[in-house]
């Protein structure tokens, strides 16, 4: 894959797109609670002047209904959104991924000019697809494993291409256009799925599942730097969850020593403080003076509270 220029020629790609208008979630709410506030008063205006009894019950019900209404309406139109995304992306799937099948293993279908600008011009069009619906990953994600695939039927057709044919230069470009599509969208995918699974795991309340969470959207980042071993901001990533896995483990084995202290099994605690103090400064070479310092605090209570047999195991 291309690197130095080639990289921030890329990068261009990235801050030239902008996506196009939606609501956001935040604004429609903010509408949707300013449409029932009025509605109840105007509800409740009319039922008071009716002389009905306790008119703030039937103004509040309905100005419910109103606002339940917004929300499931939201729901409903974004996932038949996402749904008519996907059903079209499927059919894109089929035509596109047969062609470079029957590439790869050698069939009859080899990339012609007029194959390959067919297979360019449905990456495109599933490029595009993906940046209207940006914020799933998925759609990211197949239109990068396009990509590749293609790559891998180019890489295999060029040699029986005919020296001197124009296949050549039609399918360096197509490799050119190809490994854009490909480093703009496997950023965007591992972007925006690590961050789904990092926040996944603030969420969850076990210890188990917050680490499950980090770790996946781990390896989804070192998925990415398989590919792009250099990009500054998957090496940032890549650091950060690393400590935020590092932090849960730490976390985890402190919780685990201060029950066992508080049971008095003081071996126990004692080698679950040691490992927490083992990681801690294994996956964080500038971890904080004052956690460390903790650590070797509980590690020596820990030992003075040992009774002389448990000391000499």
């Amino acid at each position: 894959m291309p690197a130095g220029s080639s990289m921030q020629r890329y990068k261009g790609e990235i801050s030239r797109y902008r996506r196009p208008f939606w609501l956001p979630a935040s604004n429609y709410y903010i509408l949707s609670a300013s449409v029932t506030i009025g509605l109840f008063f105007l509800l409740w205006g009319i039922l008071n002047d009716g002389r009905e009894e306790a008119p703030w019950i039937p103004a509040g019900v309905g100005a419910a209904i109103v606002l339940g209404s917004a929300v499931i309406l939201r729901e409903i139109i974004l996932r038949e959104a996402r749904n008519r995304f996907l059903a079209s992306e499927r059919q894109l799937d089929q035509s596109v991924r047969g062609i470079a099948r029957k590439v790869n293993d050698g069939g009859s279908a080899k990339l012609t000019l007029e194959r390959n600008a067919a297979l360019l011009h449905e990456i495109a069009r599933k490029s595009e697809a993906a940046k209207v619906l940006g914020r799933f990953a998925e759609g990211h994600r197949e239109v990068f494993e396009l990509c590749a695939e293609y790559l891998g039927a180019v890489t295999r057709e060029m040699p029986n291409v005919g020296a001197g044919s124009p296949r050549i230069a039609a399918l360096r470009r197509g490799t050119d256009v190809a490994e854009r599509y490909h480093y703009f969208h496997m950023l965007q995918w591992a972007e925006i799925e690590s961050r789904a699974l990092t926040q996944d795991a603030s969420r969850r309340d076990k210890i188990s599942n917050k680490l499950d969470s980090a770790q996946a959207a781990l390896s989804v980042v070192e998925f990415a730097l398989e590919t792009y071993p250099q990009e500054p901001n998957l090496l940032d990533s890549r650091q950060l969850l690393l400590e935020l896995v590092s932090s849960i483990k730490v976390s985890d084995l402190v919780e685990r020593a201060e029950r066992a202290a508080f049971k008095g099994n003081h071996k126990r605690a004692l080698d679950l403080y040691q490992d927490a103090l083992f990681y801690l400064q294994r996956d964080k070479q500038d971890a904080e003076t004052e956690v460390v310092g903790h650590l070797n605090e509980e590690i020596a209570r820990m030992r003075q509270r040992l009774s002389p047999a448990d000391s000499g195991n």
